[in-house]
């Protein structure tokens, strides 16, 4: 077992205490329909629905252990990052302060706050997630917080990579894995996915997957900065995969991902992930949002 791989086990053993491993489940659909044999990590039946959890707390609990006296923490997030940190927040009975887009739809601010009440405060500042997180960092100078970043971070990375951990805990003897698709944003997921699975499958001499990784056709964060060589901004992007719409993949992701060819990378086209999305609802039951959509 390699330093990181101990470090995820050690995260991963407190996440326990607050919410039970999500299934990895075999999908029969989809594996008929493709010739092949698939399994769904379901992570959209974590508590906020999204594995965004895993990387808040991971980060949360670092710092409170570290530091007791810490009592204000802040984000800027529209979606699962923010409901993740809200979580983290009520669980450690910390004062959380969250910056949204005035953009910001009801219906995630109601969530977010459900999920953080009576400890986390939320702020709508600008028209974009830029201003909001430029108004958040503004106010952890002011205020003394800490800020808790959505995936640039290798607290947030570690806490991310437990899902890779929990694939290999709840694989069934006998089944190897070939491939593992991975959704890309900002790169979190991927970066610690990536590293858990290589360090330890090659540590335990057997099988290591081959990586593809999926992006929003008009959010390519990843597949341009491959191509580069280094890290690049997106001049335009579309948000409609707003889980996964991110204009700079992450630096310290990067540094994780950088070694993978650019022909890894897919890119998923809005028409496909939403009829995904109708068809996983149809014929499966699962109500996937965008982000989620793209692997599929």
């Amino acid at each position: 077992m390699t330093k990181f791989t101990n470090e995820v086990a050690a995260i991963h053993e407190r996440l326990q205490q607050v919410f039970e491993p999500t299934p990895l489940q075999f999908n029969q659909y989809l594996s008929d329909r493709f010739g092949a044999r698939i399994w769904l990590k379901r992570e959209d039946l974590s508590p906020v629905r999204s594995y965004k959890i895993r990387g808040a707390y991971a980060f949360i609990i670092e710092i409170a252990e570290k530091d007791p006296a810490q009592k204000l923490f802040v984000c800027a997030s529209a979606g699962n990052h923010a409901q993740g940190f809200a979580h983290a927040c009520r669980q450690f009975r910390k004062k959380g302060v969250i910056f949204m887009p005035v953009t910001t739809p009801q219906q995630k601010i109601m969530k977010t706050t459900s999920f953080g009440v009576p400890h986390v405060e939320i702020r709508l500042v600008g028209d974009s997630f830029d201003e909001a997180n430029k108004a958040a960092l503004d106010f952890c100078r002011a205020e003394g917080g800490v800020m808790v970043p959505p995936f640039d971070d290798p607290r947030i990375i570690r806490g991310q990579a437990t899902v890779a951990k929990e694939i290999l805990d709840q694989l069934p003897e006998g089944e190897t894995i070939d491939r593992v698709v991975l959704p890309v944003g900002g790169g979190g997921l991927a970066s610690g996915v990536t590293h858990y699975l290589e360090d330890r499958l090659t540590g335990e001499g057997t099988h290591v997957p081959q990586f593809s990784f999926v992006e929003p056709d008009r959010a390519p964060s990843l597949l341009e900065s491959l191509k580069a060589g280094r890290v690049v901004t997106l001049k335009d992007m579309d948000t409609f995969v707003d889980g996964a719409a991110v204009a700079k993949i992450g630096r310290h992701c990067f540094n994780r991902l950088k070694k993978y060819d650019a022909s890894q990378v897919v890119l998923a086209p809005t028409n496909g992930l939403c009829g995904t999305m109708i068809e996983m609802l149809n014929v499966e039951g699962v109500v996937l949002e965008p982000a989620g959509a793209l692997t599929i």
